[in-house]
């Protein structure tokens, strides 16, 4: 354990914090923000507290860092880039692929972030939510916009926009939800299926706009 803390002191600063951040990410989104200490988290690091209150001047800071650790990678920047390129092009099957897409590959790559969530709305952790609330509301905003913008041109039928996003976001995390955290693995689609499948149910709608066929007794009475 000495050795462990020694090594640890020796790291650069960059490194050593986002040392702390990991160790952190891995306990709070197995025991929630009240049930981990900082002493857990020094442990989990191989530190000490002290190297902890270094760089964070409270659990509160460094839980909070540990949330902009995910809305400042590279990841979000790209993925926003792609939405808006879509955008610009009006494609809407693209704008609500990549969206579904990416929900899904924030389950695959790390779902410990989405288990923080859940574990703040589970504890009334307002400060964790509202945090995430702050991140995620202009990304909701842009794709509102965007559905309202192709309704006035036309291009997409008169629902509200902000249930549109939910239709499509609430499919991919519940779908995520599933995999991920209650095991289910027996619906045999890979990501790229079920993303194409949850965009085409939103761009069709659950009904189709046909009529009904005739049956061939009621075709013959009417002659």
């Amino acid at each position: 354990m000495q050795e462990a803390v020694h090594a640890a002191a020796r790291m650069h600063a960059g490194d050593r914090r986002r040392q702390l951040l990991d160790a952190a990410l891995e306990l709070f989104s197995h025991k929630g923000f009240g049930g981990t200490t900082t002493k857990e988290i020094a442990a989990a690091a191989g530190v000490t507290e002290a190297i902890i209150f270094r760089h964070f001047p409270s659990k509160q800071a460094l839980y909070t860092a540990v949330l902009d650790s995910k809305a400042e990678s590279c990841e979000h920047e790209e993925w926003l880039a792609e939405i808006q390129k879509h955008m610009d092009r009006n494609d809407d099957a693209g704008v609500l692929r990549t969206f579904a897409a990416a929900i899904l590959t924030s389950y695959r790559t790390d779902a410990r972030f989405e288990r923080i969530l859940l574990f703040a709305a589970l504890e009334g952790h307002e400060h964790g939510l509202a945090h995430h609330r702050k991140f995620a509301t202009p990304i909701f905003e842009l794709f509102r916009d965007y559905i309202s913008r192709r309704q006035r041109e036309g291009a997409v039928r008169d629902y509200n926009p902000g249930l549109v996003i939910a239709a499509i976001a609430g499919m991919a995390q519940t779908y995520g939800i599933y995999t991920e955290f209650f095991g289910f693995k027996t619906l045999q689609a890979d990501d790229v299926e079920v993303t194409d499948t949850f965009t085409n149910i939103m761009l069709r709608g659950i009904r189709q706009n046909k009529a009904p066929k005739k049956a061939p007794n009621q075709a013959r009475n009417r002659k």
